[in-house]
């Protein structure tokens, strides 16, 4: 079982930057590619942003690529999301979520095996 907690998320305005973390239990964290997805209020959860186990592949959502990174530290067990010129459409919770697999896209959470609890961002006007 793989336990994945984020935190980073809090209240901005618009054109401001956030880093969000997502931290794992496992030894075997380098094994795993990691997503981030969002849900924003009376919206599906969508994808965001993910990594492979090697720190490559990436792959970006179209709606957030040019503002948003997406790194891993494996000695740290760590997924980073850094976002910048943040705006009110990106708020959301924000979810990371861990999966074996290799195959499949990267973009569908049913692809995933273990998920966070959640962050909120707000981006204020």
């Amino acid at each position: 079982q793989v336990q994945l907690v984020e935190s980073g998320g809090g209240l901005v305005q618009a054109g401001d930057s956030l880093r969000l973390s997502c931290a794992a239990s496992t030894l075997t964290f380098g094994s795993y590619t990691i997503g981030w997805f969002r849900q924003g209020p009376g919206k599906e959860r969508e994808f965001v942003a993910a990594i492979g186990w090697t720190g490559s592949p990436t792959a970006y959502a179209h709606s957030v690529k040019d503002r948003i990174t997406i790194s891993r530290d494996n000695a740290k067990n760590t997924v980073y999301l850094q976002m910048n010129s943040l705006n009110p459409e990106d708020t959301a919770i924000y979810y990371c979520a861990a999966r074996v697999r290799l195959d499949g896209s990267y973009s569908s959470p049913e692809m995933y095996d273990y998920w966070g609890q959640g962050t909120q961002v707000t981006v204020s006007t």
